[in-house]
């Protein structure tokens, strides 16, 4: 059984020091402003999760537009797919130094620029710039904050709350799909894209709404430890308990190095106040110095915190399981991406344009998989139920589907096959809860922060991959038989893994008896 969850959020205060001083909690802890911040993380889920989600409609156009390849077309999605996910740890640093609100902020205006600046792309390459990569990383410096807030102002309610929040993926792909319709039938891509750019802007408004906790606060939340959901949990990758564990930043030296940089800076104050004689230029030198002094002071802290985070996760590479959890994660989120990339020019091929303009497949995905995760969830948490059980049977389920959508030809049966994709892919809830069983949580940050890295390559390689089969075969039915196997091969490395484990304890047993 999995009843155990870890923390989602950064904790900053120093945890050995809270329980020998009482602090009033912070009201808006579980409630009041905590709402306010769930608000903004679910308006960015369906800002970029479910604007992601909707990218099919996109790209009918640009092949239409720029007639490559669907190979080539399709790393335009996927790249901004891919580098929302991939950038993650890399945001981790920005948010160590300038904290979520700055970050978030910054991060809107990049993603709008990029939706702006696609609209007047002349060829696909130039796409790659600016919505691939420029969109992409907007979307990351502002999806990573999103939860992390969450994590930061909910103790008793986290699962509620990342729960909500999340919901907005489903409802963003569903509201994005229409919308983005809608705008390229009645203004073209170009406009469209400019529009989602002006609509994008709003994302600076919810980093506005991340209002940080003060550092006692944080300090306080961080001794109480209660249950997450969600692919938020990468958030906890930057957590200060994580940085301890690993031993890889000592205590003493950087006291020292704080000191030493505390002593320059007082001593140009100092210099800078006794300087009143002096001229304006010497004055205005000093305010730079000093500046210039706290900023490295501040980058130094943060890319130490980040670094040690990150890289001083090693020892998880020698759990066998963890390693086929990786390799599980490089395939399977590919397998959920490439429907919403490639399903609307499937049903123009199938002429079944008419009936998806009714009702879109994608939309089907997107709302039966909000019922999926809330579900799955609760199912997992029945005290008879076995939380690696279900998420197994949801991948198996999902993986059965991959392969079945090629023989479906009709709206209704594909329909049917796209509901069952919806639901199964709800299983994203319970990886979390599947990284704490396998590495503990001690290690759950940084694990989870390197399968979310995983599943950020799968969804970067997967859509170009399915568009290069269908450039050499003129289907998409190997893009999906291929995309399946390779799906399968990451379960039966789930399976298998375990077996192993199991077997070497009675082995070592049996020696010991004889």
């Amino acid at each position: 059984m999995y009843a155990s969850r870890e923390d989602i959020g950064y904790d900053f205060g120093d945890d050995s020091k809270v329980g020998s001083k009482p602090i009033k909690p912070n009201p808006n802890i579980d409630g009041g402003w905590a709402w306010m911040i769930v608000f903004s993380s679910f308006l960015v889920h369906i800002l970029i999760m479910g604007s992601q989600m909707a990218l099919g409609i996109l790209n009918m156009e640009w092949l239409e537009e720029f007639n490559q390849s669907r190979g080539l077309t399709a790393w335009v999605s996927s790249l901004s797919m891919g580098i929302t996910l991939i950038v993650g740890p890399f945001i981790g640093l920005f948010i160590s130094m300038c904290g979520c609100r700055l970050t978030a902020i910054i991060g809107g205006i990049l993603n709008a620029l990029g939706w702006i600046l696609s609209a007047y792309a002349s060829n696909v390459h130039y796409l790659f710039l600016t919505f691939g990569v420029t969109a992409g990383i907007g979307s990351g410096m502002v999806y990573l904050p999103a939860v992390v807030m969450v994590g930061q102002y909910f103790q008793k309610r986290r699962a509620l709350a990342q729960g909500l929040s999340t919901t907005g993926t489903g409802f963003g792909a569903f509201l994005m799909t229409a919308l983005l319709k809608y705008l390229c039938t009645e203004f073209g891509w170009r406009n469209a894209m400019f529009i989602q750019g002006a609509i994008s802007l709003n994302l600076c408004v919810c980093g506005a709404l991340m209002r940080p906790l003060s550092p006692k606060h944080l300090s306080d939340k961080s001794v109480v430890r209660s249950d997450s959901e969600d692919n938020g949990a990468k958030a906890l990758s930057h957590s200060t308990e994580t940085i301890k564990s690993n031993g890889a930043l000592s205590e003493e030296p950087e006291k020292k190095e704080e000191a030493t940089n505390e002593e320059v800076l007082e001593s140009v104050q100092h210099t800078e106040t006794g300087g009143n004689s002096r001229s304006g230029r010497n004055m205005h030198g000093l305010r730079i110095l000093k500046t210039v002094s706290q900023l490295t002071l501040t980058v130094r802290k943060g890319f130490a915190l980040w670094y040690s985070s990150y890289f001083g996760a090693a020892s998880l590479f020698t759990n066998r399981v963890f390693v086929a959890f990786i390799i599980w994660a490089l395939f399977a989120y590919s397998s959920f991406v490439i429907p919403f990339i490639h399903l609307p020019e499937i049903v123009k091929q199938y002429n079944l344009s008419s009936q998806d303009n009714v009702f879109p497949l994608t939309s089907i995905i997107a709302i039966v998989h909000i019922f999926g995760k809330v579900i799955l969830g609760i199912i997992s948490d029945l005290p008879c139920i076995s939380t690696w059980n279900v998420f197994l049977m949801a991948n198996f389920t999902l993986v059965t589907c991959i392969l079945t959508l090629p023989l479906m030809q009709t709206y209704v049966g594909l329909a049917v096959i796209c509901a069952l994709i919806g639901f199964s892919s709800g299983y994203f809830s319970l990886m979390p809860v599947v990284t704490e069983d396998l590495v503990g949580t001690k290690h759950l940050a940084n694990a989870y922060g390197i399968i979310i890295c995983a599943n950020g390559i799968s969804a970067l390689f997967g859509p170009p991959f399915a568009g290069w089969i269908y450039d050499i075969t003129q289907k998409y039915d190997f893009s999906f038989y291929i995309a399946g196997l390779l799906y399968m091969v990451g379960i039966i490395f789930l399976l298998i893994q375990p077996c192993i484990q199991k077997k070497q304890p009675r082995q070592k047993s049996t020696e010991e008896a004889q």
